[in-house]
């Protein structure tokens, strides 16, 4: 009976801890997965606040010039009226001294034909520069402000070699073939001193290694502010963020991964609120890396796997204890506790669930010792119930793996083959004979004469088709055997029933 309980017990236990190990581990994915939800979460709140820094300083940057940089304005804007009076005077740019131009006025001229190409200027690098070509976007507001005619000024931008923050007038000639600018260098004056974007960017770069760069891009993707050079021109999946960024007024990002780590490229599009000129829009390119969110992640994971090896091991302990706590009235339940075979509770369920397979024939045979009594009152209970486990052993050997094995009560037993044909059904009882006699012999020796079994046999569907009659025929089998001198067994007959009717002579 330990034995079986054992195993009744391990199987219980194991059930138990599958199911303890499944809401565990669901209850720790499901924290990691918050947590590495919430770690990216934070990172891309952290991004987006180094973003509303960036934008705050540009806005500084415009309102500071919008506000004190209106002297300059006037001043540029007299600068053109009298270049395009000279103009009007000496229209062969060939006889200008632009050198001479940008000592008298400290400016640079630039004189832009109507292909929107940079024809002359006092800063040589610039000369041939095709705005139609480099800066779609600009060449088409240059057109737009040749046609108008007017005096336009924009806020910051950077020249197109250098990288040297400018800031850049237009006014077209009076007969529209040319437009003369103006560019003025910033990073020299008091306001760029005082409101550097530069310190700004710096700031976030020393404090965050997750950030690499961050640039404020112009309408034709060239860098401007914090950058000495102009940088290298957008290309391929970057060109096509910033692109999109530009169209859509939505924030995009491209990631590229190498080796050692994933970059992210971070586009997002500004509108000065101090600006009306061409630069009014400019694109931030935040670059930034994953390894700090990785390195969370990491650690995470490790905690994740820590908790879940923890939470099992917990849980296996208290599977293993709760098995023991209710394995054993959980097995009596279903289970003789004197030998460990099943009870009739068992035997009334396996019989029911056996019969309601129309395709198998199912096989019972009940088993009774003779005389049993004889031990209990010469020799004591202690013995008796020694020699019933004896017989209960041997009984479950017979049944094997098809069958299985009961006990009724007392020296009461039964065995049920859920299939099987009338020859295994006897070879099975021959079986118990010659087993049962060895345990008798074994146990009761003393008395081992007198004790003999006998086993009655019955059939479904021909001896019973629910499980009370099928039962009632093995028990007159049982009885028969009894009546043939015991210590054989009988397979029902329809004869043996005394209630059976007897058949009328017109049967």
């Amino acid at each position: 009976m330990s034995n079986v309980k054992s195993r009744f017990q391990f199987k219980l236990a194991c059930a138990l801890l599958l199911f303890a190990m499944l809401i565990s581990a669901l209850v720790a994915t499901t924290d990691h997965l918050r947590m590495r939800d919430q770690a990216i979460s934070n990172t891309d709140k952290q991004i987006e606040l180094y973003e509303i820094s960036v934008r705050n300083a540009l806005d500084t940057l415009d309102k500071a010039y919008a506000i004190f940089g209106e002297s300059l304005t006037r001043s540029m804007k007299v600068v053109s009226s009298e270049l395009i009076a000279k103009y009007e005077a000496d229209p062969s740019f060939d006889d200008w001294d632009f050198q001479s131009l940008k000592d008298a006025y400290g400016v640079d001229v630039y004189i832009i034909n109507e292909a929107n190409t940079i024809v002359y200027s006092s800063y040589s690098p610039d000369i041939g520069l095709d705005f139609d070509h480099c800066c779609a976007t600009l060449a088409k507001i240059l057109d737009e402000r040749r046609a108008d005619g007017g005096f336009y000024q924009d806020g910051v931008d950077t020249q197109q070699h250098s990288g040297q923050l400018m800031k850049y007038s237009y006014q077209a000639t009076a007969d529209k073939k040319y437009i003369v600018e103006l560019g003025y260098s910033l990073e020299n004056s008091p306001i760029f001193r005082e409101f550097n974007f530069a310190r700004t960017v710096d700031g976030i770069l020393r404090d965050n290694s997750s950030i690499n760069e961050i640039h404020v891009l112009n309408l034709g993707g060239r860098r401007l502010l914090g950058s000495p050079e102009a940088g290298p021109t957008l290309e391929g999946e970057r060109k096509r963020a910033f692109d999109a960024a530009l169209a859509t007024g939505r924030t995009m990002e491209y990631r590229e991964k190498t080796d050692r780590e994933t970059t992210i490229y971070r586009y997002v599009r500004h509108e000065s609120q101090y600006d009306d000129g061409a630069t009014k829009v400019k694109i931030l390119e935040i670059v930034y890396n994953e390894n700090e969110l990785n390195a969370v992640l990491r650690v995470n994971t490790r905690m994740f796997l820590l908790q879940l090896l923890g939470i099992l091991v917990v849980a296996a302990g208290l599977s293993m204890l709760i098995a023991d706590w209710v394995a054993k009235p959980m097995y009596l339940a279903f289970h003789d506790s004197l030998t460990g075979l099943k009870n009739r509770a068992s035997f009334e369920d396996d019989i029911r669930e056996a019969l309601a397979k129309s395709h198998d024939s199912p096989g019972l045979l009940m088993i009774d010792l003779d005389n049993f009594k004889i031990v209990n009152d010469r020799l004591g209970h202690e013995a008796g119930d020694r020699l019933l486990r004896g017989v209960a052993r041997e009984i479950s050997s017979a049944a094997g793996s098809r069958g299985f094995a009961y006990r009724l009560g007392g020296d009461e037993f039964v065995m049920l083959l859920p299939s099987a044909a009338p020859e295994e059904a006897e070879a099975a009882a021959r079986l118990l004979l010659s087993s049962v006699r060895r345990a008798i012999d074994s146990e009761a020796e003393s008395y081992g004469q007198e004790l003999t079994v006998s086993i009655g046999i019955a059939f479904a569907p021909e001896h019973g088709d629910d499980p009370h009659a099928l039962c009632r025929s093995a028990d007159i089998a049982l009885y028969k055997s009894k009546k043939l001198g015991k210590n054989t067994y009988h397979v029902f007959e329809p004869a043996d029933d005394p209630d059976a009717k007897e058949p009328t002579a017109d049967s």
